[in-house]
């Protein structure tokens, strides 16, 4: 993952990408390619444009430039071919309204839809692939409560556990630690580590810098603009996001691990 650096292939390239939301420009020309097979965490102040990044990423909003999804242009996928390749995890489970009277079960289903003929009932694979998704995240014990009687925790890993139903190479997350303890903060990361130990590609929004610098790496953006793109445990990416956060951070190693602790 770079601006500027040898990636190797690029699940996710983006090239020359300007968003505007209303008569403001939050991205100003953005230029990254997001390596294949690896965890990309992306991290910069409040509205600085990361989820805007990860919304024209998944072809949400209209933008100027260009997005390549493994190697094609996004523009020229057909929808189903698009929800396939690439599954998209919305800040705060934005867009699901409508579905909180559906079943935990039903909800993690619908990642299932892409794979499916029109109006063909799931088939045994869906409904493997939402029995492992729900288990995956410890939300199988819910699978017949509705979303709308969940807890803001219990949500967000119904929710996820719809994101991985899909099984899409390429994973793009806002913000997946939203309303989630620590235990389960903990289970998140493992997922990830395991599932780019499977070859997949996941690009997440975080606020939580310290999780952020267990990624592979590290994409810092300030003010609609790349600040740092690199392996998060450099130097150069500490030194980056120390400046973006005006030393108000620090970055130290404490056991082995790489934290963001106040100044």
């Amino acid at each position: 993952m770079s601006e500027g650096r040898s990636v190797g292939t690029a699940a996710l390239q983006v090239s020359g990408l300007r968003v505007s939301l209303g008569a403001r420009e939050v991205l100003h020309g953005v230029d990254l390619a997001f390596a294949a097979g690896r965890w990309t965490g992306v991290v910069g102040p409040n509205g600085a444009g990361k989820s805007t990044l990860l919304k024209a990423c998944a072809g949400l909003l209209a933008c100027e430039g260009e997005v390549r999804l493994l190697g094609r242009p996004l523009r020229e996928l057909a929808g189903r071919e698009r929800a396939r390749t690439l599954a998209w995890l919305a800040q705060g489970g934005a867009g699901q309204g409508g579905a909180d009277d559906l079943t935990a079960y039903d909800v993690v289903l619908l990642g299932r839809l892409p794979h499916q003929d029109w109006l063909a009932a799931p088939s045994a694979r869906d409904h493997q692939a939402a029995e492992e998704a729900l288990r995956q995240t410890q939300a199988w014990d819910w699978r017949g409560r509705t979303l709308g009687s969940l807890s803001g925790g219990e949500r967000q890993r119904v929710l996820l556990a719809r994101l991985l139903a899909v099984q899409a190479p390429v994973m793009l997350m806002d913000e997946p630690l939203a309303n989630l303890d620590a235990p389960h903060q903990s289970d998140w990361l493992a997922l990830v580590r395991g599932l780019v130990a499977q070859g997949r590609t996941v690009v997440s929004v975080l606020h939580e810098l310290t999780f952020a610098l267990q990624a592979d790496d590290l994409v810092l953006i300030d003010a609609g603009r790349v600040r740092h793109a690199g392996l998060a445990q450099e130097a150069a990416a500490h030194r980056a996001l120390e400046d973006v956060f005006q030393q108000r951070i620090s970055i130290r190693r404490v056991e082995a691990q790489w934290v963001a602790l106040p100044r």
